[in-house]
């Protein structure tokens, strides 16, 4: 055990210790220059899947693809993520969040995109794809060992490992709340995922349109309450974010080192954009065109990190818990103490209704991207089977021992090294990102009120016509 935890403490260091951040800052800046900015352009776009309808034929929705992707991307990160960048980076921190959500909208929707163009139709009517489908697919089968390293280190990472941790993350907020026993907590969000999980990603979808809208929405009314209460103190708050980011004010020591450093960390950590998890979501959607998709997805980073991040960082700035390099209050209870400061006692169940929705929906989302990584490795009914019964059974561990989680210390480090197996193909991919993003230019210009994919114009390229054959989809063979 000794020898693993060096090993994977290495891998660790080895990723998110100096290469991954400037990796992913790096592609993300080349992405948003090399398309013109794409993330401003296509902005406008962006809302308008909030009022599309329900399941379209062939799979879910692209709303529902994006709820799912904002209930996994919406949790810790948004909540004691924000209130460790700003106890550790000072206010500062969220600056270089903005700037971090900003670049990586431009790199979701990138590998978003090309998830969806080689996305594979399944057997019951179903898309699944994600970076791995793309690495095969797209670069060829003699990558196809990259591909199998990144599904394994998605399956152990996001499908095992952080099921654990948020399944601790519920029966923890559960019990230090409202006084209920971790193995009752455990056991109840066990059966619920199971529930969940055996009706595949439409019903994972279905619950996240209702469960997903009423977690943020609530959250953010919260927060905007606080904003409206002491609405004269917001100018000075956003120039003390600014200030702090730039070196005119310092809160903490290292000054404007210690402010990059940590807002960009905990907002890659929240938004995920590079690290190929959110494509695998995407890949289900029925979209008329790749970058359709990858324009809806590029709104859940701005949603994540520049709407809901903020929030949190104004409830805890406009508050006076918060003590400029002071450390002991900090994450969470930060922002549960900042809210009851503002609020009174009563917010701090509402904190902890949110905590448990947004782990919940955490534990679904990763559930599915498991599935989609067990679906690389080995596509079997029986495989399937025995993931969806793990996955609740992982969860009710986590819950119920919390001291087992520690077995689990390998999904960080699995994590930042299947985002570098991604950053590798989406460098080798981009110039047919950015063909993709030329198509769907030039049929906009030509008047087209929804660009469609004409499969004829990428016969060059393995993509699964059977995926694209709906001719309410895209225009017919010819």
């Amino acid at each position: 055990m000794t020898q693993l935890q060096t090993l994977f403490g290495w891998i660790g260091d080895a990723t998110w210790g100096w290469a991954l951040i400037p990796f992913l800052v790096v592609f993300g800046g080349t992405f948003t220059l090399m398309s013109g900015f794409v993330q401003l352009r296509y902005f406008g776009r962006m809302w308008g899947v909030l009022s599309e309808g329900g399941n379209r034929a062939g799979g879910v929705s692209s709303r529902e693809a994006l709820l799912v992707s904002i209930g996994g991307r919406v949790g810790g990160g948004n909540i004691a993520g924000v209130a460790v960048a700003i106890t550790l980076g000072g206010p500062g921190a969220v600056f270089w969040m903005w700037v971090v959500a900003f670049i990586g909208m431009a790199t979701s929707l990138f590998e978003c995109a090309l998830a969806q163009l080689y996305k594979r139709s399944e057997d019951d009517g179903t898309f699944r794809g994600g970076p791995a489908q793309y690495i095969i697919h797209g670069l060829g089968e003699r990558f196809t060992w990259l591909a199998m390293l990144y599904a394994v280190c998605l399956l152990a990472s996001f499908g095992l490992g952080f099921s654990a941790f948020q399944g601790n993350t519920v029966a923890v907020a559960a019990q230090d709340s409202l006084g209920l026993d971790p193995i009752w907590v455990g056991a109840g969000l066990a059966l619920v995922t199971l529930i969940i999980v055996f009706g595949g990603i439409k019903r994972i979808a279905q619950v996240s349109d209702v469960v997903i809208p009423v977690m943020a929405l609530g959250y953010i009314v919260l927060a905007l309450a606080v904003i409206v209460l002491n609405i004269t103190e917001v100018p000075a708050a956003l120039w003390t974010i600014v200030a702090n980011a730039v070196g005119l004010e310092e809160a903490v020591g290292g000054g404007v080192g210690a402010a990059v450093a940590q807002g960009m960390r905990r907002g890659l950590f929240s938004n995920e954009a590079g690290l190929g998890s959110a494509p695998n979501v995407a890949a289900a959607a029925a979209v008329p065109h790749p970058i359709s998709q990858g324009i809806v997805q590029s709104l859940s980073v701005f949603i994540d990190t520049i709407i809901i991040c903020t929030c949190t960082a104004m409830v805890i700035l406009l508050g006076d818990v918060y003590v400029p390099g002071a450390t002991e209050v900090d994450g969470v209870a930060l922002t549960q103490q900042s809210l009851v400061d503002h609020l009174g006692g009563w917010a701090q169940y509402f904190l902890t209704g949110a905590v448990l929705l947004f782990a919940f929906s955490s534990i679904i989302y990763n559930y599915y991207l498991g599935e989609t990584a067990l679906s690389v490795l080995s596509d079997t009914k029986i495989a399937r089977l025995l993931l969806r019964v793990a996955v609740p059974v992982v969860v009710f561990l986590g819950a119920a021992a919390p001291g087992a989680t520690a077995v689990f210390f390998f999904s960080d480090p699995l994590m930042g090294l299947l985002a570098l197996v991604n950053l590798l193909a989406l460098a080798m991919l981009f110039p047919v990102g950015l063909r993709l993003l030329a198509d769907y230019r030039r049929q906009l210009r030509a008047g087209a009120v929804e660009p469609v994919l004409e499969i004829e114009d990428y016969a060059d390229l393995d993509i699964d016509r059977g995926a694209w054959a709906n001719p309410a989809l895209t225009r017919p063979l010819g």
